[in-house]
């Protein structure tokens, strides 16, 4: 918490700048230096470190300095692993020192909700290789002696987590870059960046201009102000953070571990001899202050008791010693959050060679030597080596950077830190934002929406209260257990698969590729064959160069010379970046965003062709319009595109709808179907069949670190098709080689188990996997789950194997194929 230590070898302020730098990283905080290490590492060395005050100047030196290795998936605990080998050999090779020690971490449950979830943690744990033990309160007293525990259910022991000092680490890795080329200014403030045919090409300071070929945006709590002067989106926002230092404390020494108590919002740490500690306010305190000044170096913001009382509070009943210990002061500094808890990394899709490297949500020291590396990564091969969505930028739309809504939404994220969070659990705050043109019909209906990329979804809906007056049964509370709108979620898939369901799935991102080069950006973007006939519809992998998804999706072709690109709510930035980088410039081809021109109303189940019927005169069969193919027809009143496609399986029509008739197709339905059954259902019902019938989700089961091969989807790609597509190399090299991981159906024994996803799947009392997704199936009359098996597992036929899922410390049998149902052949 000091600021930054003495070195001779401290960059100087204010000399010359260089005319020009391969890359300029903006910030001297522990995310620029991080970057700038992994840079030269790899070779990169030209680079320029600009800082506006002085290296950690910022919220890195006034940072707690815990430092952990679980994050909530495989992908992001490995960065973080990489983050502490990384400290632990990094003072052996600058010769500074960075504090680092690997005193372990204790995390304590009093609560039996937040038992259960740290015995899946645990499992979790040791699924990615972390070592991690479950253990009683009087093992938690012997290692934290200070810890009062006659309330605790059980703890986590971590012995591989520890903590460093912010400042010598910062320090340290800026040492390391220096040692190997890398230049560092302070006290030069950026106050520009130059473009040139939409890319960065260089950043202006009071000192003068700097050329380059990639500027990284490495601002910290500046950073989203920073990124408005390129027109980039970086949405986080500062709130006060608190902790407390006391004087030195009989029992406490340096080895000492970290110690959480979640259910207290509170953490501590050693801090000569004394105890450092802080927490997460349920109701945080935005820092309104909007420019954040530039010469804010050093600073802190004004003592708030009040506002800290809440973890004072938890603290002394945790550890009593607090009630008389002296307190040399409470720290109040701001740092920066996200509008969903996870930092963000990456280049902009506003801007090409524009990186973010930010919005570490007080959790900076943890991550910044694994995101450092990534990020470096990215800057040198031009895509990330792992599968970083959960952090990637560009699952961010320009809305988020509304000021008023990131305020509303800090004061609600930074308190769910340490909150329980409960499966499927919903944001509340700066919504509704997007709505579908039916958003008030559904509402009036009892539709419990949830939010994807600011649309608001129907999730699944309400029955009427018993009291017609109360209106609508309320929303059951959050839970671990079977969820109190599962009866009603299954009348939805009732209706689905015995008579018709419309659900409104409005927000699908929709893309339009236009010019006489559509189709041969398409070809070579695309797995599948994408040249069709006029009407078709396509289902299709964009791969990486490593043959892993970059996205999946649904093409129509509207014309010889225009493409409908159809993929996930999440998805619109993302997608739309990749294909739009892979466009060349002199290419005769536009790619519009289109989302909100057109509505989707899926209408599934085996009475849709009935019902579809009544409303319209065009011929709906089989011969007329197959699988896969689309068609304009009338519809009641209205022109609309039917397509006969059906995400969660059995007969069904997505109908693309002019925004400005879905209300009036939607009345028509229901007007039509009444004696059909036709029920409204959601998202729930959605997710749920989907994965009964095998259908594979992008961020779920699909991801840049899978392959066609272990995901069953071969018959999304056309190896042999004339035209090449990126990652056709990669799969023909990895066809002849076993697999790695397989995905696999995975059917629960047991109907009252109820899991949710991210559970550990035990094969003969080893860990094999994770559940990726699990949803309730009415042709199961269980749970079904879809999951990669991982290692020998996954060179093997499943086709009922025995093997268990750990929920809640329990084991619960279960059964793995590799298809699930059996196939139905199409009509």
């Amino acid at each position: 918490m000091n600021p930054s230590p003495v070195d001779t070898d401290r960059p100087t302020s204010a000399p010359a700048l260089p005319a020009q730098a391969r890359v300029v990283i903006v910030g001297g905080g522990i995310a620029g230096c991080s970057t700038a290490y992994h840079l030269a590492r790899m070779g990169i060395t030209d680079v320029l470190v600009l800082e506006q005050g002085k290296l950690t100047s910022g919220t890195t030196w006034h940072a707690a300095g815990l430092i952990g290795q679980m994050r909530p998936n495989r992908s992001m605990t490995q960065m973080s692993k990489y983050g502490i080998e990384l400290y632990a050999t990094l003072e052996a090779e600058t010769g500074l020192a960075t504090g680092w020690k690997r005193c372990g971490s204790l995390n304590v449950a009093a609560s039996d909700d937040r038992w259960k979830v740290f015995q899946k943690q645990a499992a979790m744990a040791r699924a990615f290789g972390v070592e991690c033990h479950v253990i009683s309160p009087r093992e938690a007293a012997e290692r934290y002696p200070l810890l009062r525990t006659d309330d605790l259910r059980g703890a986590l022991w971590l012995p591989g987590d520890g903590k460093a000092n912010p400042a010598d680490l910062c320090m340290s890795l800026a040492k390391g870059a220096r040692q190997r080329g890398v230049r560092f200014v302070e006290d030069v403030e950026v106050t520009g960046v130059l473009q040139h045919q939409g890319s960065a090409c260089g950043v202006v300071t009071a000192q003068g201009v700097v050329r380059c070929e990639t500027v990284v945006n490495c601002a910290g709590q500046w950073a989203r102000q920073f990124g408005r002067l390129a027109g980039v989106t970086v949405p986080l926002y500062s709130a006060e953070h608190f902790y407390i230092v006391t004087d030195r404390i009989d029992g406490v020494h340096p080895m000492l571990p970290v110690m959480r108590d979640p259910d207290g919002f509170i953490y501590y740490k050693e801090e000569v001899g004394g105890l450092l500690m802080g927490g997460f306010e349920p109701v945080a305190k935005p820092w309104k202050r909007d420019p954040i000044p530039a010469d804010f170096q050093f600073q802190l913001l004004d003592e708030d008791w009040d506002q800290f009382e809440p973890l004072m509070h938890n603290a002394i009943h945790r550890t009593p010693c607090l009630e008389k210990a002296p307190v040399k002061m409470l720290l109040n500094g701001p740092e920066s959050f996200t509008p969903d808890g996870n930092f963000i990394l990456g280049e902009a899709p506003e801007l090409r060679q524009y990186f973010v490297c930010a919005g570490f949500n007080s959790a900076g020291i943890a991550n910044s030597g694994g995101a450092g590396r990534l990020i470096a990564e990215w800057i040198a091969a031009g895509e990330p080596s792992a599968d970083v969505w959960e952090v990637d930028i560009r699952r961010f739309g320009a809305f988020s950077g509304n000021r008023r809504a990131l305020a509303a939404r800090t004061a609600e994220t930074l308190g769910l830190h340490y909150a329980m969070r409960w499966p499927r659990q919903e944001l509340e705050s700066a919504r509704p934002l997007r709505t579908s043109p039916l958003y008030d019909l559904l509402q009036a209906k009892g539709a419990e929406f949830g939010a994807r990329n600011g649309w608001e979804r129907a999730n699944y809906f309400r029955p009427p209260a018993a009291d017609t007056a109360a209106g609508f049964v309320p929303r059951p509370p959050y839970t671990l257990g079977t969820p109190g709108w599962l009866p009603w979620m299954q009348a939805e898939q009732q209706a689905t698969r015995e008579a018709v369901a419309v659900y409104d799935q409005t927000s699908f991102s929709k893309l339009l590729l236009q010019g006489r080069d559509a189709l041969a950006i398409l070809q070579r973007l695309c797995a599948n064959e994408m040249d069709v006939a006029v009407d078709r519809m396509v289902y299709t992998a964009m791969l990486n160069t490593r043959g892993g998804f970059e996205s999946d999706l649904t093409v129509i072709r509207l014309a010889a010379d225009r493409f409908l690109i159809v993929t996930g709510s999440a998805q619109t930035v993302r997608d739309a970046d990749w294909i739009g980088r892979h466009i060349p410039p002199d290419a005769h081809a536009t790619l519009t965003d289109v989302t909100a021109l057109t509505s989707v109303l899926s209408v599934m189940g085996p009475n849709a062709r009935t019902l579809l019927e009544r409303l319209s005169p065009d011929d709906l069969s089989p011969a007329a319009l197959p699988f896969s193919s689309t068609r304009e027809i009338d519809l009641a009143h209205a022109r609309v595109r039917a397509a006969r496609m059906s995400y969660v399986g059995g007969p069904g029509y997505e109908l693309y709808v002019p925004i400005e008739m879905a209300r009036h197709v939607y009345l028509a339905l229901h007007a039509a179907g009444a004696d059909l059954g036709l029920r409204d259902a959601g998202y729930y019902a959605i997710d749920a069949l989907r994965i009964e019938q095998g259908r594979r989700a992008w961020g779920a089961e699909l991801g840049p670190d899978e392959t066609p091969f272990e995901a069953g989807l071969l018959f999304a790609v056309r190896l042999d098709k004339p035209a090449d597509f990126i990652g056709r190399d990669a799969l023909r090299a990895a066809r002849t080689l076993p697999l790695k991981k397989k995905l696999v159906t995975v059917v629960f024994d047991d109907p009252a188990v109820y899991a949710w996803g991210g559970e550990t799947l035990v094969l003969q009392d080893q860990p094999v996997g994770e559940l990726s997704s699990v949803g309730w199936s009415p042709l199961a009359g269980a749970c079904v789950a879809l999951a990669y098996v991982r290692g020998a597992p996954a060179q093997q036929t499943h086709a009922g194997t025995a093997a268990q899922i750990a929920l809640w410390g329990q084991l619960h049998p279960v059964r793995l194929y590799d298809q699930w149902p059996p196939r139905a052949p199409r009509s």
